[in-house]
């Protein structure tokens, strides 16, 4: 679907709203301030300041309120706009992929020593893009857990398909004594949170799937074929993924906001709130936990093998 994007003040976005009056739907999407539907467009103007307009001819109504490039036929955006999301990353997946309907898939928790690993995918299709990044999708390392917790519903109001694994702290410890690195582990569950994604979006057209790299890909594909697994076609790597692919970055969201959730419930168990990360504030809550709980606690919510179950042995 053709669409423009424009990005607007405070003020404008006032004289849009009383200039579209009676063609102003009742509801608005996720972080919207109204949307209104014309003969040539839909437009749906959001708190961020962003516009959008799709419909049969976007650019007629987007002309209103700013200036459209004559020569792409699309509005300029602000460097925010798009800043996030490059267009185009040389070598890593085919052109026009990003800017297409995708699978994107992350994951959360891999570095804190308490809590779960979760994985998430999301499947954006290209109408879609837009108005995600117009609510702030981005990557969520640069959102505070608030943000995120806020972003992750509104994306689920919008309708966007996703599949959410949680690998919990018991799990983890069995597989890593069995010889599991968190690699494989990692691994086996992207595999299954995008099979799980592709069996809900079968039959939709889509340019194919990209996974936030944290290892080589011919390593990622062993580690499936261990498992007697085998990667879907059209599947790509790119480090640091989820500041290029909005489908990325609303996976990564959707896994760090489930992550936050299982914090919560793990810090409600132990009686005090369990610090994130791998740090000395972490050796110290560990010790806690070991004075409130005991040893076989941790094994519930925390990834034992980790250097900081040694380390704070010097707090006890």
């Amino acid at each position: 679907m053709p669409q423009e994007v424009l990005k607007v003040s405070t003020q404008t976005i006032e004289k849009m709203k009383a200039h579209y009056g009676k063609q102003i739907e009742a509801g608005t999407p996720p972080g919207a301030v109204f949307r209104a539907k014309t003969y040539n467009a839909a437009i749906t103007a959001y708190q961020s300041g962003k516009v959008l307009f799709q419909g049969k001819a976007p650019e007629l109504e987007a002309r209103k309120w700013g200036t459209v490039s004559a020569s792409s036929g699309t509005a300029k955006k602000s460097s925010t706009a798009g800043g996030k999301f490059p267009k185009q990353v040389s070598g890593t997946v085919p052109e026009g992929f990003l800017l297409a309907s995708h699978i994107g898939s992350d994951e959360a928790g891999t570095g804190d020593y308490f809590g779960p690993i979760t994985v998430a995918c999301a499947f954006v299709e290209a109408d879609k893009i837009e108005q995600l990044r117009a609510i702030g999708v981005q990557d969520s390392k640069n959102l505070t857990d608030d943000t995120i917790r806020k972003l992750a519903k509104d994306i689920v109001k919008l309708g966007i398909p996703y599949a959410l694994l949680v690998l919990h702290n018991d799990k983890y410890n069995k597989l890593q004594r069995k010889g599991w690195s968190q690699g494989k582990m990692k691994a086996m569950l992207h595999h299954h949170a995008i099979e799980k994604l592709l069996s809900k979006t079968k039959g939709t057209d889509s340019a194919g799937i990209l996974i936030d790299q944290f290892c080589m890909p011919d390593v990622y594909k062993r580690h499936l074929a261990s498992e007697k697994a085998t990667i879907p076609e059209k599947t790509y790597f790119m480090t640091k993924a989820e500041s290029h692919s909005i489908a990325v970055a609303a996976a990564s969201i959707i896994a760090r906001t489930s992550f936050v959730r299982e914090m919560d419930k793990l810090s409600a168990e132990v009686g005090f709130t369990l610090p994130k990360g791998a740090s000395a504030k972490v050796d110290a809550a560990i010790a806690d936990v070991i004075r409130t709980h005991g040893h076989e606690k941790l094994e519930s919510i925390a990834k034992v093998h980790f250097a900081n179950t040694k380390k704070a042995e010097k707090y006890l």
